[in-house]
């Protein structure tokens, strides 16, 4: 039975609100939805002030390329400005149909859908196929994204140390083999920047009764033959059921996609509440999304300055003897240790020009508080220049 409301509130749900200490300090600190007021390349501006991004995940920095914009700019006059429905009702169009198609092939997969949002992609790659007594093995450092999915359904979860396909093996060894298992991990891990060691997980769940979900968000347009993603990378493209991830990153748009066999989509298609009751994508983000893995495979040199930028990052970073916890790509924490250093080192990189953001437990283990930057290929050598000095300077607070 609900009891009557506080004379001062009429919820005890709304004085939750009105006290909250943690929502208190993120107000007075004011670290997090700092609106920006302008872009242009690997600039922004804020409060006034021009500032160098190096927190944004458009690594290949296509969100700026004119064929990209102008994709945009058609599919606007087109098609409108949005579909108005769910793609199993009134919102597919043939658009969607044709990105689908190219992903596809691009990711050596027979079939692909997509949706409005990475988010909705990866719970969707998840959530439709475990039933009750299946068991889903899962790395413990998975995005919220794959979380979200696994925990709305029935079936056994049993985590792993991170990136350890030794403490799968030690799991497996534990299990009957009778349940259907699924293994859940992401090709490039967006927080600590290493790359999963897909060969080692492949082999110890080979000839296992074992369906094999990759959220390559992270991974796309960075690793592999043009940006295959982290499967192609490695060469286990086959051996892996579905390839989920974000048209938001390398491909500079918005949206997700999950790709896999013709059978695992059109399953998907089925079973989804994610894509029922979801809005498709609208027609200027997935013209954006096509043209942007076009310009991937035609100009290989922004994957080229990509990496070009972030190996003289890191290595600026490893001079500096700053923690980047072992990153592998341009995804690079600087893991400072506790939320005051971290706030301190975020506040003087902001002082110098420099807009990159700050991590904090729980979304990092505790111990784990970081500045979590990215590096772009539009980044110019000006630009590092700059981030280096600036993170010289912040070094000396600590």
């Amino acid at each position: 039975m609900l009891m009557p409301s506080s004379s001062k509130s009429r919820s005890d749900i709304l004085k939750r609100c009105q006290e909250d200490e943690i929502t208190r300090l993120r107000l007075r600190y004011d670290p997090y939805y700092n609106a920006l007021e302008k872009q242009e390349g690997s600039k922004v501006w804020f409060d006034g002030k021009e500032m160098i991004m190096l927190s944004s995940n458009d690594y290949l920095g296509l969100g700026n390329h004119p064929k990209v914009i102008e994709a945009g700019k058609k599919a606007l006059d087109k098609w409108g400005a949005g579909t108005t429905g769910a793609r199993v009702a009134n919102g597919s169009r043939s658009f969607h149909v044709e990105l689908e198609e190219k992903l596809a092939a691009f990711l050596g997969k027979e079939a692909c859908h997509v949706s409005v949002a990475g988010y909705i992609s990866c719970m969707s790659a998840i959530e439709p196929f475990a039933r009750k007594g299946d068991v889903i093995l899962v790395d413990r450092s998975l995005h919220s994204s794959l979380w979200a999915g696994i925990n709305l359904t029935n079936a056994r979860v049993e985590r792993f140390s991170h990136n350890s396909p030794e403490a799968l093996l030690e799991i497996l060894n534990h299990e009957s083999g009778d349940d259907a298992g699924i293994l859940v991990l992401e090709g490039v891990y967006s927080m600590e920047g290493d790359i999963a060691k897909l060969p080692e997980f492949m082999e110890a769940v080979r000839d296992q009764n074992i369906f094999i979900v990759l959220d390559d968000a992270h991974g796309l347009g960075v690793l592999g033959r043009e940006g295959r993603g982290t499967t192609d990378h490695f060469g286990v493209t086959d051996d892996v059921d579905i390839i989920a991830g974000s048209l938001s990153k390398a491909l500079s748009s918005t949206g997700g996609f999950v790709a896999g066999s013709r059978d695992v989509i059109e399953y998907l298609r089925t079973y989804s509440r994610q894509i029922f009751f979801s809005a498709a994508l609208s027609p200027s983000q997935a013209a954006c999304a096509q043209a942007a893995l076009e310009v991937m495979q035609e100009e290989p040199e922004h994957k080229e300055r990509l990496w070009e930028n972030t190996r003289r990052y890191r290595e600026a970073l490893a001079h500096l003897k700053l923690n980047t916890w072992g990153s592998e790509t341009p995804a690079v924490p600087i893991v400072l240790g506790t939320t005051e250093r971290t706030y301190l080192f975020w506040k003087a990189l902001m002082s110098k020009g420099i807009f990159a953001n700050m991590i904090l437990a729980p979304a990092v283990p505790a111990g784990k508080e970081m500045i979590r930057t990215a590096i772009s290929a539009s980044h110019t050598e000006e630009d590092i220049e700059r981030i280096i000095d600036a993170l010289a300077a912040a070094a000396k607070h600590l």
